[in-house]
This record gives C-alpha cells, sequence and structure tokens, in this order.
C-alpha cells in the first residue's frame, strides 16, 4: 500500500509489490501510478551503454569518420526524400522501405559505385542502431539492401565507377618526384591568398622519405602513418624497419636495403629527412606548415595518402597515385624482377591465401612464360 494525499485526507492506494526500489511518479500530482526503479536494470543499462562507448573507441579513426559522413549522407538522402514526398521523414526511420530507397537513390541519384553504397549502408545501420538513437533496425530491411547490391556489382558498368585497382608507383615514378618543382600551384577552392608558394625544404624531405619509404616496405598508409623514430634501426646493408599492427594486422619486421640510385634510395631518403627535422623519438612522419615549421603531430593515414598523390602531381606524372599505389608498385615491380612472391609477401604482410596478393603476382607475371608461347601456334 502507498499513501496519497487528496486535499485534507489520504487514501491508501494498492501497488503490486516487486523486488525494486519503490519511487512515486511526481509528474502527476495525485496520481496513484508509481515509478519502479530497478536496480538490476539499471546496472545493466549502464553495462551496455559503456559496452558500445569502449567498442566505438576500439573502431580505427577512419572507420569512425566513415560512419560519420555516411549518416550525413543518410540525412542528406531524406532531405532529398523530403523534397520529393513533401514530409521529411525523421533520421531515425530505418526501415526496409527507407533503406531500400537509399541504396536505390545511391545507384540512381549519386552515381556511386557498388562498393560505395554497401559501404554506406554499414554505416547507417550500426550508426542507427547505437546511442543515441538506438534505432531497431529490421534485418528484412538489410537483407533487401543487400540483394539490391549484389545485383549492381554484376553489372560492369556500375562497378566501372568505383576508381578500381591504385595504379602502382614505379621506381621511375620516385626518381620523378624526388626531382618534382617544389612550387605549388594554389588549388582550386582554395582559401590561400596567394596564388601559388615554394614547398619549404622539411616538407620535400619529408614527401621524399615518406613516398620512398612507403614503397620499400610496401606499407599501407595506416602502417606508415604509426611509424616511430624507433622502429627504424640503421644497419649496415639498410634500415631494419618494424611495421607495427595496424586494424588487428600483425606486425612485421623488414629490411629495406640501399637503392642503386640516390634519387630513389629510401635509406638516404629517411636519413636526410631525420638529420634535417633532427628526429630522435616519436612519429617518423609528421606535419610541416607552410612556412617550414614541423609539428609534433604524426600524420595521419588519409595525410600520408595526400603526400604521395600530391606528389606524384607536383612530378607531372600522367596516371593518379594514391596512397596504395607504393604498395601496389612495390609488389609489382618486386615479381618484376624475379624476387620470390614468398619473399615479396612477407614484405607486404598480405596472407598466403590473399587474393589481391596474387592478383599482383598474375599481371606481373603475366608475359614471363606465356602458356600460348611455344605451344606450336
Amino acid at each position: 500500500m502507498t499513501t496519497v494525499e487528496e486535499g485534507n485526507r489520504a487514501r491508501l492506494v494498492p501497488v503490486e509489490v516487486v523486488d525494486a526500489e519503490l519511487v512515486e511518479n511526481e509528474s502527476a500530482p495525485g496520481a496513484a501510478e508509481v515509478v519502479v526503479h530497478d536496480p538490476a536494470a539499471a546496472v545493466l543499462a549502464a553495462l551496455e551503454t559503456g559496452a558500445e562507448e569502449e567498442l566505438n573507441r576500439a573502431r580505427a579513426h577512419k572507420t569512425r569518420t566513415g560512419y560519420a559522413r555516411d549518416w550525413q549522407v543518410w540525412r542528406e538522402f531524406h532531405d532529398w526524400l523530403g523534397e520529393q514526398t513533401g514530409h521529411r521523414l525523421p533520421d531515425t526511420a530505418v526501415t526496409r522501405g527507407t533503406v531500400v530507397a537509399f541504396v536505390t537513390w545511391l545507384d540512381e541519384v549519386v552515381k556511386a559505385p557498388p562498393s560505395t553504397i554497401d559501404r554506406r549502408v554499414t554505416g547507417v545501420t550500426v550508426t542507427a542502431r547505437r546511442p543515441p538513437y538506438g534505432v531497431q533496425v529490421p534485418k528484412e530491411a538489410t537483407l533487401a539492401a543487400r540483394e539490391l547490391i549484389r545485383k549492381y556489382k554484376n553489372d560492369p558498368k556500375r562497378m566501372a565507377r568505383g576508381r578500381g585497382q591504385a595504379e602502382p608507383a614505379t621506381p621511375e615514378h620516385l626518381r620523378r618526384m624526388h626531382t618534382a618543382d617544389p612550387l605549388v600551384p594554389r588549388r582550386p577552392y582554395s582559401r590561400r591568398r596567394r596564388r601559388e608558394y615554394v614547398l619549404p625544404d622539411l616538407a620535400v624531405y619529408r614527401n621524399q622519405a615518406l613516398t620512398k619509404m612507403a614503397w620499400a616496405i610496401s606499407g599501407r598508409a595506416a602502417e606508415v602513418s604509426a611509424l616511430e623514430i624507433g622502429h627504424l634501426q640503421l644497419t649496415d646493408g639498410g634500415l631494419e624497419v618494424h611495421v607495427p599492427s595496424v586494424k588487428e594486422r600483425p606486425p612485421r619486421d623488414v629490411e629495406v636495403a640501399y637503392g642503386e640510385r640516390p634519387d630513389s634510395c629510401p635509406v638516404l631518403a629517411w636519413l636526410a629527412w631525420q638529420g634535417a627535422a633532427e628526429l630522435t623519438e616519436g612519429p617518423a612522419f609528421r606535419s610541416v606548415d607552410q612556412w617550414g615549421h614541423l609539428g609534433s603531430q604524426r600524420l595521419s593515414p588519409d595525410g600520408c595518402r595526400l603526400v604521395i598523390t600530391r606528389a606524384g602531381k607536383q612530378a607531372g606524372i600522367e596516371v593518379t597515385l594514391t596512397g596504395h599505389s607504393a604498395r601496389a608498385g612495390f609488389i609489382t615491380t618486386a615479381i618484376e624482377q624475379g624476387k620470390r612472391p614468398d619473399q615479396v609477401r612477407q614484405q607486404s604482410g598480405h596472407a598466403a591465401k590473399s587474393a589481391v596478393f596474387w592478383e599482383y603476382v598474375r599481371k606481373a607475371q603475366r608475359w614471363h612464360n606465356p602458356v600460348s608461347r611455344g605451344i606450336g601456334l
């Protein structure tokens, strides 16, 4: 029983007895309703929230920012849908109908490649399930989306929307980037006042070292970003490099030998950058502003990719080099020069059954001894 005041009199109101603390609801004076505070449920809810926050922190920064961008695209879709229907749905309207419409919009309006659409759907559904939204995304919504995406992936025209495999960077590309003009024109839509500026010497040293080191260790952008000064040890033969673990991939130790030419040698480029920047500890590759001031923070994986892409453009290289170009170029060049695939794979860190690695090998070896040669044609 509980007591409820009614004017000058009090009356007893029966309540259900539960194994929890009872807290009267003060939102409606005089009401007999009570709010049940269950300590066990509160603890479980707090643990669920904490687990989600910990998992979110454990996700790679690139993944978190990607999910945030996916949710922004989802909101842009709802804006577009609202213009079409005259009524904007809430962002939390994640249903079979809205998810399928989202996939169709990305395909027909945005003209996104199927791989991008696939990733967007993942980012939206993961974000929707997490706080503060807490949406129960129906399973049939994701199943319907995947069915459409599978259909798109069988269409060559849709698949051609993607950028495809990275263009391999060659030793000749590295040499051209080494001697590139440091004069940088202002990019379109840049906020810089100057139409052009000269890249500081320190930035030139860093870019030369980063592009050659990424190539020599066949490194992913995240691995190049994670390198520390202590990970590179000079020996008589060159550098012993410890490539740290990123995204739960195992670390590896690789050897980087002195190059045959000084303008493409990764060891000499690293020593020049380390000496010019006076690096003794901390991140191996750091920011350098337009005035040549060295930053203390490491370059992000995206920053490492941009260094390679911009260095290629600066050198007037006809193809667009990306962060993966160094990795692809090392594998292709090493195989073409007769290195054993198992040696190359140890340097690159690919899994033994990696389809991507063996595709690089196949392309590099396709004219070594083609099966159509010497068979009596």
